[in-house]
């Protein structure tokens, strides 16, 4: 399986990005010097795309696979991309604030931590539907490290399409959402014009 080992602050720099929206409350204090070259269409495309990979933490062969099946679907390419993207099981749980960052998220669903509709699923990429519900299975309820992540995370906005009950790690999808509910800064219509060459 590949790893991301790339320093978190160093790509949110090159990729323009606050690293708040990862869920990191760290800054740095280094700035990106671009000696003044102009960026082309193809490399702004590109940026949108590497900035979508990155935030959700999707490898390109899985990234171009929802893309293909955002196009096949109904509806705007772009928009059915970031609702598929923010529908992955380990976002999900990175939204209800039941970890710091997606990353942690990831590694909650893997460790079997997390059952859907009452089932054990350890696939960070399973992607919910509307209706579902989402807990911390049992034995892991009690556990420390649960306690230090809600203390860090309680304050964090919940969207509006999710429902969650804190108190017992427990969490409804109340509907898919839509692209305005998803606050990621990212232009999809230029990961679409990217692909569609």
């Amino acid at each position: 399986m590949a790893v991301n080992r790339v320093p978190v602050l160093k790509r949110c720099r090159s990729l323009g990005l606050e690293p708040s929206v990862l869920g990191y409350d760290k800054k740095s204090k280094r700035q990106l010097t671009r000696s003044g070259r102009k960026v082309s269409e193809y490399g702004l495309q590109l940026r949108e795309k590497q900035k979508a990979k990155f935030i959700y933490g999707v490898l390109e062969k899985p990234f171009h696979n929802y893309y293909e099946k955002a196009e096949r679907a109904k509806g705007m390419t772009g928009e059915n991309l970031m609702v598929t993207l923010e529908s992955r099981l380990d976002n999900v749980i990175f939204r209800l604030g039941w970890a710091r960052t997606r990353r942690e998220a990831r590694q909650i669903v893997g460790h079997r931590h997390v059952l859907v509709n009452g089932k054990t699923v350890n696939i960070p990429s399973y992607l919910i539907k509307a209706g579902d519900t989402i807990e911390i299975r049992e034995k892991s309820k009690g556990l420390q490290r649960y306690k230090d992540i809600m203390a860090v995370t309680g304050g964090r906005l919940i969207p509006e399409w999710l429902e969650s009950d804190q108190e017992n790690l427990k969490g409804q999808i109340k509907s898919l959402p839509t692209r305005e509910e998803i606050d990621v800064p990212v232009d999809e219509m230029l990961i679409v014009e990217l692909y569609s060459k």
